[in-house]
């Protein structure tokens, strides 16, 4: 029922106002989500359901004009290079006190605040016809406003609750033998809302199949065209009539392809979670690595990978649907992260999807700045992922672990450069991340990072192609200009409300649909909050937050020092028109070729040296002892999950 439409927040964990400076431990911004959630035994009986944030709404900031509140573009050149980059030297404010905890742990989280589904603003409902008497299981706000019906009083229901004295029986027969009948069917007939009040309504019905032709779920799509009547016929005129079925046709395909993120109708709930029990094979580059070489070993000998070959060493971290242990390979000297996810959870706040493709994107991955699949299995009640330990930790306590707080610009060249590459990496097999933040940044043993977490990811396809380069007759001579410039970023925009807040882009927030543009604000966001310690459109509450997104000014602050190439990337890279954001014309080339970036050799970034930092990676920093405190609720890891 209702869960499919709640939509909530995700993924939490404390989070400071501002990296302050003294060398007290952060409390650890967990990524994976805000419930103190301990797994007390994943062999045994399912917990208890539990209850849904209420849904937030965060259209009134929508309201304010769009308009692009940056500087003009115009002043820069293609690298941004402008003498008039903003500078606050003489306004050096700081982002504001927060002084509640509630709003501490909520700023870091990473947020599935809607669906695709829910972001479409039309009246539709989808039913479900494996159900006794075909019910409604998804209704759009739209929907709810037009018939003055509330979600609680439609939700299991039939639709005939429209119908009334003028309705025409002709007419719901015909929808009724096309639900028999496994066909569409577009109507108009007059239905009532709550109060009574009649309308016209353009129905437009229409199956929806999964990949054997079976149908799933049916949708349902009104358009009130009263407005339209002509009083003498009753009914609506056939321009009007014809345009009216367009649009509701035209809807019918965007909430058929939106619904796929609900379960598979024809499913058993058993069925949902197969992918997690197929065998993962190893990919070219990691065959041969001591971890698969100690897996194959296993799977060499017959077995097939579960729960009990593996050793429960501490817990790394705890979320809303699980959590991440570290576990050893029994008989083996070989380290690993297991996250183990409930399934009961992950059902009922419509989570399935997200955890299958999380467990398809890592499957597919075979780069060095990312982790490897080794094992998926499940139990009972919950599925595992098995994936690489990383012992540096997040880039968020190496941050905290410094002096200042911050990072040296050369750094920070080091470790973005490293995003990139991983960033380039994902866009070129169609995945977009969506949840860069330092908390899912990870610290390799070698000091080279690895991007985590991809629950929240985006998988759609992608088209490489080489772009070449329109010849300037004055610069014919250089040979470099005709050298044609390959790219690879994902096709479908999606239209999902995910992320993590203060690293939203501008056209998540407002609905108009995102691509892998979204992963290049994101990266604008992260050089800042590494150069200076905090990010640059924080607010005390969300909706300030997003309103900050979408209007205030980026500024950079003068007390902080950073370099004219770094503010000109973060400029191009912060630019809330998608279009014109560094790396949307031309991929992560766009981004490679800008003046922060040179001297970095591209073909050899995996072999560039870490950079010395002021409190080394793996040093006894107050940082480091806050990452090793676990949840006590969490600590007989032998019992409780084991």
């Amino acid at each position: 029922g209702d869960e499919v439409i709640e939509a909530h927040a995700r993924r939490s964990s404390e989070s400071l106002p501002r990296r302050n400076s003294e060398s007290v431990a952060p409390p650890r911004r967990n990524s994976l989500g805000d419930a103190n959630f301990s797994m007390h035994s994943i062999k045994e009986v399912p917990e208890k359901k539990q209850k849904k944030p209420r849904r937030r709404s965060f259209m009134g900031i929508m309201k304010k004009s769009q308009t692009q509140s940056q500087l003009d573009d115009d002043t820069f050149d293609e690298f941004g290079a402008s003498e008039d980059v903003r500078d606050d030297s003489d306004n050096d404010e700081r982002p504001m006190s927060l002084d509640d905890k509630v709003r501490k742990k909520e700023m870091r989280k990473g947020m599935d605040l809607a669906t695709t589904l829910e972001r479409i603003e039309k009246n539709f409902v989808i039913t479900d016809p494996r159900l006794p008497d075909n019910p409604i299981i998804f209704a759009s706000d739209s929907f709810l406003e037009l018939t003055e019906y509330s979600r609680e009083e439609i939700l299991g229901r039939n639709c005939r609750f429209l119908q009334g004295p003028e309705t025409d029986p002709a007419t719901v027969k015909k929808i009724r033998e096309a639900i028999d009948n496994q066909t569409e069917v577009t109507v108009q007939l007059i239905n009532y809302t709550k109060s009574g009040k009649k309308f016209w309504n353009v129905f437009h019905l229409q199956p929806m199949r999964d990949h054997k032709g079976e149908v799933q779920y049916f949708i349902g799509v009104q358009l009130d065209g009263s407005q339209h009547i002509e009083p003498l016929q009753n009914s609506i005129p056939e321009v009007a009539a014809k345009e009216s079925e367009k649009l509701v046709k035209e809807t019918a395909v965007n909430v058929d392809e939106a619904a796929r993120e609900l379960p598979d109708a024809n499913m058993k709930p058993e069925d949902l979670w197969m992918n997690h029990s197929k065998v993962v094979h190893p990919k070219p580059h990691r065959k041969d690595s001591p971890p698969w070489i100690a897996i194959q070993k296993i799977l060499d000998s017959g077995e097939q990978i579960g729960l009990k070959h593996f050793k429960p060493i501490k817990p790394l971290g705890s979320g809303d649907t699980g959590s991440v242990h570290l576990v050893q390979l029994c008989g083996t000297d070989q380290y690993f992260a297991m996250k183990a996810m409930d399934k009961n959870i992950m059902l009922n706040r419509n989570k399935v999807h997200r955890a299958c493709a999380e467990r398809e994107i890592l499957d597919m991955l075979d780069h060095p700045f990312l982790p490897a699949l080794y094992a998926s299995f499940q139990t009972k009640t919950h599925v595992c992922l098995i994936t690489d330990y990383y012992p540096g930790g997040e880039l968020f306590l190496l941050l905290d672990s410094q002096p200042t707080k911050v990072l040296k610009e050369d750094s920070v060249r080091f470790y973005v450069a490293e995003v990139v590459v991983a960033l380039e990496y994902l866009h070129c097999q169609g995945i977009i991340y969506r949840d860069l933040k330092p908390e899912n940044v990870l610290l390799q043993s070698n000091g080279h990072v690895t991007l985590t977490d991809f629950d929240l990811s985006c998988l759609t396809s992608c088209k490489p192609q080489l772009l070449l380069p329109t010849i300037n007759e004055k610069k014919r001579h250089h040979k470099r200009q005709h050298d044609p410039i390959f790219m690879a970023e994902p096709m479908r925009a999606s239209n999902s409300f995910v992320g993590t807040e203060e690293y939203i882009a501008p056209e998540i927030i407002t609905g108009a649909g995102h691509s892998s543009a979204v992963d290049w604000w994101a990266l604008g966001i992260l050089i800042y909050e590494m150069l200076y310690g905090y990010t640059p459109f924080r607010g005390k509450t969300r909706q300030k937050t997003f309103a900050n997104i979408l209007h205030k000014d980026l500024k950079f602050p003068g007390s902080i020092p950073a370099s004219l190439q770094a503010k000109q990337l973060m400029y191009r890279l912060l630019h809330r028109d998608p279009k014109n954001r560094l790396g949307s014309l031309e991929g992560a080339n766009e981004i490679k070729r800008h003046p922060f970036f040179r001297g970095v050799n591209w073909a050899l970034v995996r072999c560039m040296n870490p950079p010395k930092l002021d409190s080394p990676l793996f040093g006894t920093t107050e940082a480091e002892k806050g990452a090793k405190l676990v949840d006590p609720e969490m600590q007989d890891l032998q019992t409780n999950i084991f």
